[in-house]
Order: structure tokens, then C-alpha cells, then sequence
């Protein structure tokens, strides 16, 4: 019993970090984003490529992965999700979807559908190991690693002037614009945050499972739960939600 609350805790900060993306493109845009997961496993693929082909350590993996994920962010965001961001909630859920569906075929065309996994040093390590217990060492870098991003998101959040756009335009857009507020930037620097965090999460997510070019379909679905049972928008509500799913 100690042994799978332990690791379900662990496991629902790499929970967390899936879900963290969603609930705030949700909270900020009212956006329900079904590109989500593809989009976590682009990431993840792309720090693959950069261990496996170019031979660079995991932290620059990560690294590469984050600044391409946040420029893909920031164009997605500003070239295709924006221009329809004023036509109602269905115009805008049907471009992620059709994202959605480009990017795992284009993973498959480029991948294939063989099973891949990050090796990384962390993934046959255990930090304790007794007979009652053990613990992952890559569970629980991935534990902290959460709840570094989401307090660090917090504070970001409630403490700086850009953060305080960011919330005044998820509060009310034409208030926003009324003080000086670019809320289309706004949004799109919001969908940047969200991928960098993603790349991260896609990182981990292949230093400890195996993954497939259609596995964002299954992240899709645990970042609901999360969003779900946390709360959208919520950045505590979703290591709770992480945490509840993985016990």
C-alpha cells in the first residue's frame, strides 16, 4: 500500500506536467486544445532525434526541444489559432483538431510506428530501495521538476506586469484592450509558455515510458483528467489533479 501511494504521488507530477499546458491554454483562451498531446510527443521525438542522431546529453535535448516547441507555439498560435479566435469556440477547437490529426501522421511518416524511449541514466535508477519500499529516481525528478515549473509559473503569474496582462486578458479581453493590453499577443505568449512546458513534459514523458507517434491520443486524455479534477486554469489544482490520477 505504501509502495503504490508513493509512486502514484511521484507519478502524478509527470501527470501534472501533462496537464499544466491545457489548463492554462483553457483558462486563458477558453480554448480546448486537441493538439495537446501530438503536440507533447513532437517535443518528445524532437529531444529523441537529439540524443540518439546528433548525440547531445539529455539537458540540451531538452533545451532544443523547448525553444523549438515555443516558436512552433507562437506561430501556431498567432497564424492559425488567432485568426479564428473571434468567430466563436467551434472555428478555433477545429483547428487543433485538424492539427491534431496532421501532426501524429506526419510523426508516423517521418518516425514510423515502432515503439521508441529516451535512454537516459535516471531510468534504471532507484533513490531509495528497501523491502518495503523503492523510488524511481526518474519519478521523482519529475516530481520536482513539476513543482519547480508550476510555483515558478505562479509567482510569474501574480508578481510580474506581464503575468498580470496574461490574467487580465483571461478575465476580460475588451477591458484588457481598453488599458493598453495586446491580448492577441497576449494569447500567443501564453500558448509559448504552454509549449516550452509541454517539450519539457514530452522529454519526460520518453526518459520513462516507451512512446508511439500516435501516443498523443493517450496524453490527451490523462491532461483531461488532470485539467478535469484540478480545475481549469488552476496551477495547484493540477499537481492535486496529477496526484489524485496517479494514486
Amino acid at each position: 500500500m505504501i509502495q503504490c501511494i508513493v509512486t502514484g504521488i511521484l507519478l502524478g507530477g509527470l501527470y501534472s506536467m501533462i496537464g499544466i499546458g491545457m489548463s492554462l491554454v483553457f483558462g486563458i483562451m477558453g480554448l480546448t486544445n486537441l493538439a495537446h498531446g501530438d503536440l507533447m510527443i513532437l517535443g518528445t521525438y524532437i529531444s529523441l532525434v537529439m540524443t540518439r542522431a546528433l548525440g547531445c546529453n539529455l539537458i540540451v535535448s531538452v533545451i532544443v526541444s523547448v525553444v523549438v516547441m515555443c516558436v512552433l507555439g507562437f506561430v501556431i498560435q498567432q497564424f492559425l489559432v488567432n485568426k479564428v479566435m473571434d468567430k466563436g469556440e467551434a472555428p478555433a477547437l477545429l483547428v487543433t483538431f485538424g492539427l491534431s490529426i496532421f501532426l501524429s501522421n506526419l510523426m508516423l511518416k517521418i518516425f514510423s510506428a515502432d515503439n521508441q524511449s529516451i535512454n537516459n541514466s535516471l531510468s534504471s535508477k532507484n533513490v531509495v530501495t528497501t523491502d518495503v519500499l523503492s523510488i524511481s529516481a526518474s519519478y521523482l525528478t519529475s516530481f520536482i521538476i513539476a513543482c519547480v515549473i508550476i510555483i515558478g509559473l505562479s509567482l510569474v503569474m501574480q508578481k510580474t506586469n506581464f503575468g498580470r496582462a496574461i490574467r487580465a486578458t483571461s478575465d476580460d479581453t475588451m477591458a484588457a484592450e481598453l488599458m493598453g493590453v495586446n491580448t492577441k499577443l497576449a494569447y500567443a505568449a501564453a500558448m509559448v509558455i504552454c509549449m516550452g512546458i509541454t517539450a519539457i513534459a514530452g522529454t519526460l514523458v520518453g526518459s520513462t515510458f516507451v512512446f508511439y507517434p500516435s501516443s498523443g491520443t493517450q496524453y490527451l486524455i490523462i491532461a483531461f483528467g488532470v485539467v478535469v479534477i484540478g480545475g481549469m486554469g488552476s496551477l495547484f489544482g493540477t499537481l492535486i489533479g496529477g496526484i489524485v490520477l496517479g494514486v
